[in-house]
C-alpha cells in the first residue's frame, strides 16, 4: 500500500494539516510500503524525512497535469496516475490533507488487498442529490457514453477526501477516471465536482466500491475549529521540544470526537457578520512606530 498527499499552493495551514494526518498514520508504517507527499513545499516535510518520501513538484508539471481544460482538480488524478505507474504492484491510496485516522486500519487494508476499493463515503446517487450543481451536473452528464457503459441513474457521487485504489487492475481505473474527467470538462461540464464524480464512476465500473468511513474522519466542512486545534498541537510540540515519537503518542490522545467533522452556519449569519464589518470597522488602530 502506497500512502499519496498531494499538497500545493501557499496555504499553510493545509501543509499543518497533512503534517497532522501523517502522523496519525505513523503507528500503523509497517502496514504501509511507503508515504508519499507530492508538494512545491518539500520544505514543511524536513523533520519526516526518515518516515516520508517527499516529491518535488513543479509549476510546469502542474500546469501539465492540469490537462488541455486547464482544471485544476485533475491534477489528483494525475498524481494518482503516477504513483500508480511508479509502483504498478502497490495499491495506492490518497488523501486529502484535512483527514485523520482514528481507528486501525488492519481490516480495511485487508479487503483492498482483496481487491475492495475505497473512498470516503457515499453522498448519494447523482440522479437524486438535492444541491443545484449537483442538479445541473445530473442535468449535463446523463447518459454520456464511455463505450462500455452510460451514466445513468444508478452511479453514485463519492467523497473523494480518501481514493484507494487495490493494485488489481489499478492502471485501467485511474486511465478510465482520466477519461471521464477529460470528456466532462470537453463537454463544460460544471467543473466543481468532475473530478469527484469521475473517480466515483470509475471505481464503481472497475471494483466492489466501499466506504472508507469507519477508520477515516474528513473535517471538510469544520476546518477553522480543526485548524485552531491542530495549530496549538504543533505550537506546544515546538515549545515544549517534543520528538517525532513523542508527537505520535500525544496524537493516540487526541480528543477528536470533541470537535465536529461538519460544522454548517447559515447564511444568513454570515451576511449578517459582513454588514457589521462594514458598518462597524476597526478604528484607533495603534502600531509600532520608529
Amino acid at each position: 500500500m502506497n500512502l499519496l498527499f498531494l499538497t500545493v499552493g501557499p496555504n499553510f495551514k493545509t501543509y499543518c494539516q497533512a503534517n497532522f494526518a501523517i502522523l496519525s498514520f505513523l503507528p500503523y508504517l509497517q502496514e504501509l510500503h511507503t508515504i508519499n507527499v507530492f508538494t512545491d513545499h518539500p520544505q514543511y516535510y524536513q523533520h519526516l524525512h526518515e518516515q516520508v518520501q517527499v516529491i518535488p513538484v513543479t509549476q510546469e508539471q502542474l500546469t501539465e497535469w492540469k490537462g488541455p481544460h486547464n482544471f485544476f482538480w485533475r491534477v489528483k488524478i494525475k498524481a494518482i496516475e503516477h504513483l500508480v505507474q511508479l509502483a504498478p504492484e502497490q495499491a495506492v491510496m490518497y488523501v486529502d490533507s484535512d483527514v485523520f485516522l482514528f481507528q486501525n486500519p488492519k481490516d480495511w487494508w485487508a479487503q483492498v488487498r482483496n481487491g475492495a476499493a475505497f473512498m470516503h463515503q457515499i453522498e448519494g446517487h447523482l440522479s437524486a442529490l438535492k444541491s443545484k450543481t449537483e442538479k445541473k451536473m445530473w442535468q449535463q452528464v446523463q447518459g454520456m457514453d464511455f463505450g462500455d457503459f452510460q451514466i445513468n441513474q444508478g452511479h453514485k457521487m463519492w467523497n473523494a477526501g480518501v481514493v484507494n485504489i487495490p493494485a488489481q487492475h489499478n492502471a485501467a481505473a485511474i486511465t478510465l477516471a482520466l477519461q471521464i474527467c477529460d470528456k466532462m470538462c470537453a463537454q463544460q461540464v460544471t467543473p466543481r465536482l468532475i473530478e469527484q464524480f469521475a473517480l466515483s464512476v470509475a471505481l464503481q465500473e472497475t471494483y466492489d466500491l466501499k466506504e472508507a468511513k469507519p477508520w477515516l474522519a474528513h473535517y471538510w466542512g469544520n476546518k477553522d475549529e480543526w485548524n485552531e486545534h491542530i495549530g496549538q498541537f504543533f505550537l506546544q510540540s515546538h515549545l515544549e521540544g517534543y520528538t517525532l515519537n513523542q508527537d505520535v503518542a500525544r496524537l493516540q490522545q487526541f480528543d477528536y470526537k470533541s470537535l465536529a467533522l461538519i460544522k454548517r452556519t447559515k447564511k444568513t449569519h454570515s451576511r449578517l457578520k459582513n454588514v457589521i464589518d462594514r458598518l462597524f470597522p476597526p478604528k484607533d488602530q495603534v502600531f509600532i512606530e520608529e
